[in-house]
């Protein structure tokens, strides 16, 4: 996720360089080959990017408005999940006060769920979830396709048997439940925005309608400026392009990248906060941001 609240000139050019690079042949081509079509007389009318240019802000102001609603409901997703997990230290630790070894056990099993479901979600192998389960859990979820399920599935089973052992009553036993079917709607809340992937043919037919777009502007342009619509067809194509660019780098967010939303920083911020819980001295460095820029 994008943390500075400056533009970097860097960060600009490496993101669209190649689309500005190809407006500007597209703007350059079009103009040597239509100013052809204008010794015969033919002229385009106004009318034409017009109309286009009107249908084309529509078409990716819709876009990018759907790609943000994804990128911000995956973000309240896990600003729950933050929330939650931090109850979910509290409860355990007082619920089971004379059983410390059980809060441990399940803060631990926690950290690996938060860690699996991060995993899914990025489709990584790092197994960083591995080292706070046992071996028992280990060979517990080892056949498991969905790892953070299976560790779910650990924690209601344990929590059960808590229960039917009389090691908590009824409310607690409701409460605890309670926090585990909110981590099961988080984690299925997100595999559903991972999993669903956004209607190609918006983007598809947008992108095309672009480039139909720069064409007939520049074309246009060229019958009153002449070979300055090359530069009139590049700078409102740059904008159509970078416009269109910044609703597509919205649409997965749950990818490593840049804009995308920053749950290695999260979950790192979910262990340290339930390990401090439980009054560990030693915990895991804080996730730094890349260049104070962003953060993943």
């Amino acid at each position: 996720m994008i943390i500075s609240k400056k533009v970097s000139i860097t960060r600009i050019i490496s993101g669209t360089g190649r689309h500005f690079l190809f407006d500007l042949v597209t703007c350059v081509l079009t103009f040597f080959v239509f100013s052809r079509f204008q010794a015969f007389g033919i002229e385009l009318p106004v009318l034409i990017p017009s109309v286009l240019g009107t249908a084309l802000a529509f078409f990716i102001g819709f876009n990018n408005n759907q790609a943000y609603d994804r990128w911000w409901e995956a973000r309240k997703i896990w600003g729950a999940l933050v929330n939650d997990s931090r109850t979910w230290a509290r409860q355990v630790l007082f619920f089971y006060k004379d059983k410390p070894e059980m809060s441990k056990v399940a803060i631990d099993r926690h950290i690996a769920f938060v860690y699996a479901l991060k995993e899914n979600l990025r489709d990584s192998n790092a197994k960083e979830y591995l080292k706070y389960l046992s071996e028992e859990d280990q060979a517990y979820i080892a056949n498991e396709s969905n790892k953070p399920n299976a560790i779910l599935s650990i924690q209601t089973r344990e929590l059960n048997e808590a229960y039917n052992n009389g090691e908590i009553d009824g409310f607690k036993f409701l409460e605890l439940n309670k926090m585990l079917v909110n981590f099961c709607n988080e984690m299925g809340k997100s595999e559903r925005i991972s999993n669903t992937v956004f209607p190609t043919t918006y983007n598809y037919y947008t992108s095309i309608f672009i480039w139909v777009f720069i064409v007939t502007v520049t074309a246009v342009a060229s019958q009153s400026v002449g070979i300055l619509s090359i530069a009139v067809g590049t700078l409102i194509g740059y904008v159509f392009l970078t416009t269109h660019k910044i609703g597509q780098s919205l649409l997965n967010p749950f990818e490593e990248i840049p804009t995308g939303i920053p749950i290695t920083q999260i979950s790192r911020t979910i262990e340290i906060n339930m390990l401090q819980t439980r009054k560990e001295t030693v915990l895991p460095p804080v996730i730094e941001s890349i260049d104070g820029e962003f953060i993943m």
